[in-house]
């Protein structure tokens, strides 16, 4: 155990509220058993799936599965959870994060209890399991197989957005009555196991500050277009907690509040991360290598800094019709407009609004040069990445280079081989600016 702690996994951070996110992830599991405690109801939930001002209304307290798996990586105490699911006939290929999770019911359920040492005390059993078909399949088919080691009921929903090429003004109203319709299946779902109905007043409230905690999130990137960077990338997947495991609460507003005023300041003082930025890079997608986030300081250590990305995040603020007049409804207008934010820009250029926001950012972000992460075991980030790289540099000519390994798995990742890449990266890079 000793040895572990003295493995170097996470990156120096570059703003003071960054370096306070660690006490946010901790009272995340230890909110979770005091309420399991006090007779309140827990439930796992995959973050991103556009139901968090529901939970949070319904007084239901959201336990972050996918998080969890993170955590495990950057204690470097995911082994155990892995082996234990691959042993129960789960394959190395099946996503990470799932395999953390699984691997972690069926230890609790085999040992009686939270194993031993858990990274943060461990997940206590949920009430309930919320998944969802956003991003990827294991949102819903992960809490379907935990139903192996857990006897507590599963509800999942549909998130979708219609694919660029549509027409919006022929498909939009489909779109939104299919979205509330899954929402209103959800707070069935909920006032059933909690046996209180849905308080409107107070979903509007949630709403209120998770829609402020994004805004003030979508100010602060705006200041990161400053030059030298105020806040890099590495801070980016630690502060991402309050938006994406806090939303619709006042803690995430203060924080991002907190967060705003201090990148406000380091802009206006020119104060970057390191002495002589030379090279501004762009994380243009992939979900983060959680095992080995000291990476990013060592592209610092050529000059080189993360100052922005396209991942955890995502969403621009957007502006909901003002006859809009149930919550509900305003969560399924809010979704699809999220989702469809840069089809009319695509279907007018590349035809990917994936490749339009990269586009957007780095001409905004005066970026130099795009890193992508393929994660071996999560086919909703990887696959088609080749492609997107491929596409993006039809309107780029900057340097890009796409590293491999897994967001939580170790054994995917060659450090010897990422450094090799990496100089060549720099060397490109070098090159460019020459």
């Amino acid at each position: 155990m000793e040895e572990k702690e003295q493995v170097k996994t996470t990156a120096v951070k570059g703003t003071d509220m960054a370096r306070k996110v660690r006490g946010l992830v901790k009272n995340i599991y230890r909110s979770a058993h005091e309420a399991k405690a006090q007779g309140k109801k827990v439930a796992y939930f995959m973050v991103a799936s556009q139901y968090d001002e529901i939970v949070r209304a319904m007084d239901v307290v959201p336990l972050p599965t996918e998080n969890y798996a993170g955590l495990c990586a950057a204690k470097r105490d995911m082994d155990r959870f892995l082996l234990k699911a691959e042993a129960d006939g789960y394959s190395q290929v099946l996503c990470s994060y799932a395999r953390i999770g699984l691997g972690f019911d069926s230890l609790r359920k085999e040992l009686g209890g939270i194993p031993e040492n858990s990274p943060d005390g461990g997940m206590p059993v949920p009430d309930m399991m919320l998944g969802s078909s956003a991003v990827c399949d294991p949102r819903f088919k992960w809490y379907q197989a935990a139903g192996r080691y857990l006897q507590v009921p599963t509800h999942s929903i549909d998130v979708v957005g219609p694919p660029a090429y549509a027409d919006l003004n022929e498909v939009r109203d489909h779109y939104i009555k299919y979205q509330k319709e899954q929402f209103e299946g959800l707070i069935a779902f909920l006032e059933t196991q909690t046996g209180k109905k849905m308080d409107k007043e107070r979903l509007w409230e949630t709403i209120r500050l998770s829609d402020e905690a994004w805004r003030l999130w979508y100010e602060i990137d705006r200041l990161r277009v400053a030059i030298p960077s105020p806040m890099p990338t590495q801070d980016h997947f630690s502060i991402m907690v309050a938006g994406h495991y806090y939303s619709g609460t006042q803690v995430a507003v203060d924080f991002y509040q907190g967060l705003y005023d201090e990148v406000k300041y380091k802009a206006e003082n020119k104060i970057g991360m390191i002495p002589d930025e030379k090279y501004r890079v762009l994380y243009g997608g992939g979900l983060p290598p959680w095992h080995t986030l000291w990476i990013f300081n060592y592209f610092e250590s050529f000059g080189a800094v993360f100052v922005i990305e396209n991942v955890y995040r995502g969403y621009d603020p957007v502006e909901v019709p003002s006859h809009v007049k149930d919550p509900v409804e305003y969560l399924a207008w809010r979704t699809y407009l999220r989702f469809t934010q840069r089809h009319v820009k695509a279907k007018a250029n590349s035809g990917n609004p994936v490749v339009e926001r990269l586009l957007g950012l780095i001409d905004d972000y005066k970026i130099d040069g795009v890193v992508f992460h393929a994660c071996r075991s999560c086919r909703a980030t990887t696959v088609g990445q080749v492609h997107l790289k491929n596409l993006l540099g039809r309107y780029t000519d900057i340097p890009m280079m796409q590293l491999v390994s897994d967001m939580v798995d170790l054994r995917d990742y060659s450090e010897a081989q990422w450094k090799a890449q990496i100089g060549a990266f720099i060397e490109a890079l070098a090159g460019r600016a020459a």
